[in-house]
């Protein structure tokens, strides 16, 4: 809707980019007061949550860049235009959890405590990424005749014009903020081991995901056996590991 938040001379404050600081910003803070409330060093999981993001927004490009290679091909340096969309989630998680490995190794943290402190952040810092979505225009929905469906016409937008489109962003942002209120709400005070709050988020947002996917309109790439998106198909794989590892960790109560 409005892809440029303040424009003054040659300086350009990106709607997008924003929305991401902000989600970025209060997904922090909460991860370091849940830190601190469950006895972990607060500066640590701060620390934890910069090489996340960093490393997790350069992965998220990975997959959009290589399913849409010939949009960059032109123009390598395109691919540094991160305002413009194409950060897909599953890549930047896959990219966080390379980051994670690497911190629960050198500080020897307890890996499924660490990331139950960190997954209702995710979800929240998701939630507010996903209004900047909208308001860029990318990830948009399919053509709809619903009361509630949204016509991008600013010229910049990354959505088709003047067509009548499921707002698949907002679906998402309000989807991933319930689903952050379940997890601190209700899962977090009331979780028997650890790694059920991380695998509880994961398999509600997977299922999610996977219904939110049939109604996108934009370029999804490849689709599996002609039906799946590239996302469904990692949703379908991560929701199975989340089943299993909810199954396997529900032993190990927390003493």
């Amino acid at each position: 809707m409005h892809p440029v938040l303040i424009q003054i001379g040659p300086i350009t404050l990106h709607t997008y980019g924003f929305m991401i600081a902000v989600g970025f910003l209060l997904g922090m803070a909460l991860a370091t007061r849940e830190a601190r409330l469950q006895g972990e060093d607060p500066e640590r999981i701060m620390d934890l949550c910069f090489y996340m993001v960093l490393i997790g927004a350069l992965s998220s490009r990975v997959p959009y860049i290589i399913f849409n290679w010939q949009e960059f091909a032109p123009n390598p340096l395109d691919i540094l235009k991160i305002w413009k969309g194409g950060l897909v989630f599953y890549g930047g998680f896959i990219g966080a959890v390379g980051v994670l490995a690497y911190f629960v190794r050198k500080y020897s943290l307890n890996t499924w405590k660490t990331v139950d402190i960190l997954a209702p952040s995710v979800a929240l810092g998701h939630a507010f990424g996903r209004i900047g979505c909208f308001s860029a225009g990318c990830c948009y929905g399919k053509p709809t005749e619903l009361p509630w469906a949204v016509t991008f016409s600013n010229p910049l937008s990354l959505a088709p014009l003047h067509i009548p489109l499921h707002p698949t962003q907002l679906y998402s942002s309000l989807g991933l903020f319930a689903i952050f209120a379940f997890l601190f709400f209700i899962v977090r005070p009331r979780k028997t081991f650890h790694g059920q709050v991380f695998w509880t988020y994961l398999l509600v947002y997977a299922v999610f995901r996977f219904c939110v996917e049939f109604l996108r309109g934009d370029d999804r790439g490849s689709f599996l056996l002609g039906i799946l998106s590239p996302s469904q198909a990692t949703a379908f794989v991560m929701a199975g590991l989340a089943l299993f590892f909810l199954l396997r960790l529900r032993k190990r109560k927390i003493t």
